[in-house]
């Protein structure tokens, strides 16, 4: 098996193109080996054959990605980076920030979320619990979704908690079930997710990146492209904190080392000023002799025909031209203002969920023709492309809105309309049928700009129900062991009540229970066999006023006094009769049914003839 294997690579394509992992940067060795581990374990050979599995079992993506995807994870793994980190980087990295700013963190990578809730006790140790609940928020990412359901239960073994001292395991979790649970006010500011560090945006303005032990399973040049990424997620005072086994061989000029022992970083400014005075992928001018050409850009930007508005990665308006002031309303005035406060952002469109969907997707993504009003001028047709930023190291920088006037070649379409239903006066039918389908087109655009806004609101209850369900399914867990006790409780009561009564069954001699009422409580194969009275006709009748051939009168002492705890044990050998008429003397024994306080709750009545008693020995 060689990182050449056109069947191996015929594989990841197709677990890229079924499931959307993409496995491709990842380090041949290490994946063609865990590969086959689970190749081995189906019993397949080649990866063909495997691929073809695949597609007739698709249980065994779960299997697979499992093996790929290990998750080794612990609370303050290497406890002494840790340690540096809480006392000597996070003071110096809070100390550059005013009192109330928000901390943002990033544990990507997070697997079973043990290094979430690390993160989450050092700064609330650092800052307090109270300023820890209004200003932290801790992204927690992971490609594995098993993990994730695992993290948000934030419960966990003993054994998994060996690393948390003493006095923080009492501070930040309470016993539940037999596990330990992290606490709830301060798990809301966790959020878990999906990202893959391959294809994903990365979260931006992150204070504190936490990525250990992740790096060393992809390729050099998968690195090189998820650091880029890391880079451009860190704020200015940003710091990167990696595992041991990971170093930066490539990224000198874009982070440099804090403590290269303990593998902290922090993150290194481009070359200049991040602003879009520089070409808009984050280069300087490659032809360093002509002079002005940041002022013959700027001018042929202002001058273009088209209205443009170019706003920053974090939603801020960076440039704006003279024909988006003309035809927008915007100006040089707004530059510097949050793109969301302006009446641009949702009219004449929603354009904040558009400016989201391409800078998610890495994609231009083009809102179809909307009119647009203001008073006094001419409604105009608009069609908005929104087209992402990307700098050199695939970061982004931005986004750039261009708004197009179709309003002459919507009069055009207009006309052309017309003059095809003057002339296709046979098919009226199916321009009616046009003219409904039309209709609903307006309609269901309508509903997707309701939806659209419906969307937002949703999206802020969204962590609300991820709380609720996690709590959910806690409660689930403990309901399910409560089940299984009582199912096992239920095995046992079965069990025994199946041996006692095969015990009574295999007794020849006649056997009677009675309580404390003289109420027939058991009554066994021999008594009826002996008496010809079945069981169902004897339980809970009383024993001295069963038809029986006993002499009642003479059991009745000895019964009551055993009852009575004045004796241990009676016996009597009295003449009855049997069911077919026969008289015979029987041997009756009294014993007492005690309960576990020694107290007496019945009577054990044995009935034996000389015949019974030869056949039970």
């Amino acid at each position: 098996m060689t990182s050449e294997d056109p069947q191996f690579e015929a594989l990841l394509g197709y677990l890229r193109e079924a499931r959307g992992f993409d496995f491709t940067g990842y380090k041949r060795a290490s994946l063609m080996r865990r590969v086959g581990r689970r190749m081995a374990t189906v019993a397949v050979d080649g990866y063909g054959d495997y691929l073809d599995y695949l597609q007739v079992h698709p249980d065994e993506f779960t299997a697979l990605f499992n093996t790929i995807l290990i998750n080794v994870t612990g609370f303050f793994r290497d406890a002494e980076a840790w340690a540096y980190l809480r006392e000597q980087v996070i003071p110096r990295m809070l100390a550059g920030t005013s009192p109330d700013a928000p901390i943002r963190a990033w544990s990507a990578g997070c697997a079973s979320g043990e290094e979430a809730y690390t993160i989450a006790m050092v700064l609330a140790e650092e800052i307090g619990q109270e300023q820890f609940r209004k200003r932290v928020k801790i992204y927690a990412t992971d490609i594995d979704e098993e993990a994730l359901i695992e993290a948000r239960q934030a419960s966990y073994t003993d054994q998994q908690l060996a690393g948390v001292p003493e006095d923080l395991l009492r501070r930040y979790f309470h016993a539940a079930g037999g596990r330990h649970v992290f606490r709830k006010d301060l798990r809301r500011s966790v959020i878990f997710g999906r990202n893959d560090l391959m294809q994903d945006a990365p979260i931006s303005r992150v204070d504190l990146l936490v990525c250990r032990n992740t790096l060393m399973y992809f390729n050099a040049e998968a690195q090189a492209r998820i650091l880029s990424r890391l880079h451009f997620a860190l704020a200015a005072s940003g710091v990167l904190f990696l595992g041991k086994a990971e170093t930066l061989l490539s990224h000198g000029a874009t982070l440099a080392p804090v403590d290269l022992k303990r593998r902290i970083f922090r993150r290194v400014p481009a070359a200049g000023p991040r602003t879009f005075a520089m070409t808009l992928d984050g280069t300087l001018p490659p032809i360093a002799e002509l002079v002005g050409l940041d002022r013959l850009r700027d001018e042929v930007f202002t001058t273009c025909p088209v209205a443009q508005v170019v706003v920053t990665a974090d939603g801020l308006v960076a440039l704006t031209n003279r024909r988006a002031e003309t035809l927008l309303g915007v100006s040089s005035r707004d530059v510097g203002r949050p793109f969301r406060d302006l009446e641009l952002s949702y009219r004449p469109a929603e354009l904040r969920g558009y400016i989201d969907q391409a800078q998610v997707e890495r994609r231009t993504v083009r809102v179809p023709d909307v009119e647009y009003a203001r008073p006094g001028v001419e409604t105009v047709t608009l069609r908005v492309d929104v087209n992402p930023l990307i700098g050199a190291d695939a970061s982004l920088l931005g986004v750039a809105l261009v708004f197009q006037d179709r309003t002459e070649a919507r009069q055009l379409r207009t006309e052309l309309d017309l003059a095809v239903r003057q002339a296709e006066t046979a098919h009226e039918e199916l321009q009616s049928t046009n003219e409904e389908l039309e209709t609903t087109n307006e309609e269901l655009q309508s509903s997707v700009e309701e939806l659209e806004t419906t969307n937002e609101e949703l999206q802020s209850t969204n962590e609300e129900l991820e709380t609720t369900n996690e709590e959910l399914q806690s409660t689930n867990d403990e309901l399910q062991t409560i089940n299984n006790e009582l199912r096992e409780r239920t095995a046992e009561l079965d069990t025994a009540r199946s041996f006692l009564q095969a015990v009574l069954t295999s007794l020849h001699a006649g056997v009677a229970v009675v309580d404390a009422g003289m109420r027939v409580r058991a009554w066994n194969r021999g008594a009826e066999n002996l008496w010809g009275l079945r069981d169902n006709e004897a339980l809970g009748e009383h024993f001295l006023s069963l038809d029986v051939g006993l002499p009642t009168d003479q059991l009745r002492p000895l019964i009551r006094a055993v009852l009575s705890g004045d004796s241990a044990g009676e016996e009597l050998t009295v003449e009855a009769v049997n069911r077919r008429g026969r008289p015979l003397q029987v041997q009756v024994v009294c014993t007492p049914l005690l309960n576990h306080g020694d107290g007496t709750t019945g009577v054990i009545v044995v009935m034996a003839t000389d015949h019974a008693v030869s056949r039970s020995a």
